[in-house]
């Protein structure tokens, strides 16, 4: 299928890039901060310009995350009240007339509703292709940050929702969906089986139709932002090429062009937005299908702690010079922490998630909420049990889509 190399996705060389020598004043010192410039299918990190109030307000996230009053408040209603309280598992089937069916994935309970699709967001913690742990308030995160970034990208490309009548609920159009993940990436980085680092660490050079040369390192920024597609077999992903999504029919060469063009579209928009509140979005994976009607919608979820990577930006070069890990937001932490206790490809049975760290990635999940939508996460706070709260919201809402 080498006629469509060109049309689809051609293999790209990225040349190493060579970053700027750093100070050893920090940013705060020197009130600047570090940001990240972002153009069409790309980026590249500069040196602001003396700007005190955003200096001071980006310097501060990495302590505002491991430090502050606020964290602290946090993470002590977690531990008090909600580590227990989890949502693990749901079963609307039961409790809310005119649901047909229920699909369970890894995090998401889907259930068939006519015409719609309901989708709710539980609080479990998937990695490895398998669950880890459940992490309080994780549901509520993930439907709220993705409702929030699908009402901004919806002029890119259109999305699924019709409403969301509770704060782990998303009612959707049915669609055809595709089966490919679209990963975008703008970094070397990551852990897991399908990771570009750990794919390029083991000697591969030419991964999902890109051409990557040696000499990069973990956690260098690519020259070009890229796409490395899976695609599902068995219980796992595996990567694909642009043609080998043609040849196994999983997508028309049309719709992979268009599809693929909105997914680097909408990281880039995302790349531009968490750099204006002090972030990089390193990568991402999005989800897409098609309506009755052949238009493209983006469905499942947008730039959340569960299908994105964020980094610190203030840090990101003086940590990557030194050779230390970025400081993230997201659950990349609790992946390692599994890697180094267990194999969590391979062993039955899995260690327990330590209290410690379930609080921390609860706390993490918030956080990136809150910096990213520049508002505060409400927390319910009525002793309602959620199934209950969660069943009757659902009912409400498709009564009235009678």
């Amino acid at each position: 299928m080498g006629d469509f190399t060109v049309a689809l996705n051609p293999p790209k060389t990225f040349g190493p890039e060579i970053l700027p020598p750093i100070s050893r004043t920090s940013a705060a010192a020197r009130g600047r901060v570090t940001k990240i410039s972002f153009k069409p299918h790309g980026f590249r990190a500069i040196r602001a310009s003396v700007m005190p109030s955003e200096g001071q307000q980006h310097s501060s996230l990495g302590d505002s995350l491991v430090n502050s009053p606020h964290r602290n408040d946090v993470v002590d209603v977690i531990r008090r009240s909600a580590i227990s309280n989890c949502l693990s598992e749901t079963n609307l089937h039961n409790t809310v007339p005119g649901l047909l069916s229920k699909t369970r994935g890894k995090v998401r309970d889907i259930y068939d509703a006519g015409d719609y699709l309901v989708l709710v967001t539980t609080d479990r913690q998937s990695a490895f292709d398998r669950i880890l742990a459940s992490i309080p308030f994780k549901g509520q995160v993930l439907n709220e940050t993705s409702l929030w970034w699908f009402e901004r990208t919806k002029q890119i490309v259109p999305n699924a929702v019709v409403s969301a009548p509770d704060k782990n609920v998303t009612i959707a159009k049915k669609c055809s969906v595709f089966p490919v993940e679209f990963v975008a990436r703008g970094f070397v980085t990551g852990s897991t089986d399908t990771s570009l680092w750990t794919v390029y660490n083991k000697g591969a050079r030419n991964y999902c139709g890109n051409v990557l040369p040696d000499g990069m390192v973990k956690n260098q920024k690519l020259s070009e932002n890229i796409l490395t597609p899976t695609t599902k077999a068995a219980d796992h992903d595996v990567p694909v090429t642009p043609e080998e999504i043609i040849e196994k029919g999983l997508m028309t060469q049309s719709d992979y062009e268009e599809v693929s063009e909105k997914a680097l579209s909408l990281f880039e928009y995302g790349q531009q937005v968490a750099s204006e509140h002090g972030l990089i979005l390193v990568d991402t994976k999005y989800e897409f299908g098609k309506a009755n009607d052949g238009s493209i919608m983006l469905i499942d979820e947008v730039h959340t702690p569960d299908s994105s990577r964020y980094w610190i930006a203030s840090s990101y070069l003086e940590r990557f010079q030194n050779g230390l890990e970025p400081e993230n937001i997201d659950k990349e932490f609790l992946r390692l922490w599994f890697k180094s206790h267990c194999n969590p490809y391979e062993d039955e049975v899995l260690p327990d998630a330590p209290e410690d760290l379930v609080c921390e990635l609860s706390w993490r999940y918030i956080f990136l909420y809150e910096t990213i939508t520049n508002s505060k996460f409400e927390m319910p706070l009525t002793e309602e049990p959620i199934h209950d709260r969660i069943s009757r919201n659902v009912a409400s809402a498709l009564s009235s889509l009678k």
